[in-house]
């Protein structure tokens, strides 16, 4: 890799910011990234080499970084959430199982022998399209806080089982890695929590602010790289190392300027050459040439959405059912594994990819919905009080 294909790689990731901003329906930024990526990889115009040591080393970097702020982004400390836990907790259980068949189902119907594989990216949720989306709908009240437990919930288990059900064989081996990042992460996350008290990392950020130095972010680089190394000794994911550290700084409250630093770098940077260079590993031929893995991206998508429209029976909206199924970091995150394991097969990565695609279309057409009655019952609203909605200026009070 040289920098005329980083730049050519910047460039074309810039797809993912025009769809995004120019689009009703709020395309997520990575869908960008990821068909910016097909045009120039193996499904395209064979432009750059996913497979390249330094290409899939810095994709590897922005994976991790990417989970990493995905982690700090679950609201570990907000308050509002705790009483919703147990319903939240309760509809991610029925999800699971759910799932559970499904995924037992689809891997019998394709004769993949992936089942766990299907049935925890059937399970998962991703709090970084929901979130953005409830906000977008400007709905509220305990059902969606309930929801939004529910989200968080599968979003960490997924993304701790997912290495476990790539590779069942070594799930022993896998497992004492997990704990290991996960004992690493908690003593993180005690510590940032004891120097959260009497100020000390206050005067340590102050300093950094005053003198220019970005300490926040280097300690963090630090973190991720070395969690990240960890998880490679320990034959265990970049994204639970990843993750798990991100979850360590939500736990302790994560500065506001040490998330713009991070957002500058991840997103800036890291976070599109991973997508672009998922993208380009991707062999959207593979789903030509064997149309049963069409129909497994279809079928996954169908049966995150099914799955997660058992909440019903919990009396959960199916609005926020449907929102809910909204998945991406897991599909893409076991995408990637099995191209770098070698445990899925092409089609069965561009699979998982496609059923994430559909289960974000399913999430656009509900938020479009959602913020039209939002919408109406606000006009209602403004009628009913009185005010005209058009000029937006209330009658002098009486």
């Amino acid at each position: 890799m040289n920098l005329q294909t980083l730049a050519l790689v910047g460039a074309v990731a810039l797809l993912g910011p025009l769809l995004s901003a120019g689009s009703r329906w709020r395309v997520p930024v990575v869908i960008g990234e990821l068909v910016a990526g097909m045009v120039i990889g193996v499904s395209g115009l064979h432009l750059v080499d996913p497979t390249d040591r330094t290409f899939s080393f810095l994709a590897t970097l922005g994976f991790g970084l990417t989970m990493f702020v995905a982690g700090t982004h679950v609201p570990l400390r907000d308050a509002r959430l705790r009483p919703a836990l147990g319903r939240g907790a309760l509809q991610a259980v029925v999800v699971g199982v759910v799932a559970a068949f499904a995924g037992w189902g689809l891997a019998t119907l394709f004769d993949t022998g992936h089942a766990a594989v299907y049935a925890v990216v059937m399970a998962s949720s991703s709090a970084a399209l929901v979130l953005p989306a409830v906000q977008q709908t400007r709905l509220g009240g305990p059902p969606l806080l309930a929801t939004i437990a529910q989200v968080a919930i599968a979003d960490t288990a997924c993304i701790v089982a997912l290495p476990l059900a790539m590779d069942p064989e070594r799930a022993p081996v896998a497992a004492l890695g997990a704990l290991g990042i996960a004992a690493v992460a908690l003593l993180l996350a005690l510590g940032l929590r004891w120097g959260a008290r009497g100020d000390r990392w206050k005067r340590l950020r102050e300093t950094s602010k005053t003198h220019e130095l970005a300490i926040e972010l280097r300690v963090s680089l630090i973190l991720v790289c070395a969690l990240g190394a960890l998880a490679t000794v320990s034959h265990v994911s970049v994204l639970l190392a990843g993750f798990a550290g991100g979850l360590a700084v939500a736990s302790a409250g994560e500065p506001r300027r040490l998330a713009r630093q991070l957002f500058a770098v991840t997103e800036g940077f890291l976070s599109p050459l991973y997508f672009v260079w998922l993208g380009a590993s991707l062999s959207l031929g593979s789903l030509v040439d064997a149309p049963a893995y069409l129909w497994l991206g279809v079928l996954l998508g169908a049966g995150a959405l099914l799955a997660h429209l058992s909440g019903v029976l919990l009396r959960q909206r199916p609005l926020w059912a449907v929102i809910a199924a909204a998945q991406l970091g897991v599909p893409i995150a076991a995408a990637t594994i099995g191209a770098e394991t070698g445990a899925l097969t092409a089609g069965e990565q561009a699979a998982l990819v496609l059923g994430a695609i559909v289960t974000i279309a399913a999430l656009a057409a509900s938020t479009a919905v959602a913020s039209r009655r939002t919408a109406v019952r606000a006009e209602g609203a403004d009628a009913a009080d009185g005010t005209d909605a058009a000029s937006n200026v209330s009658p002098p009070s009486r």
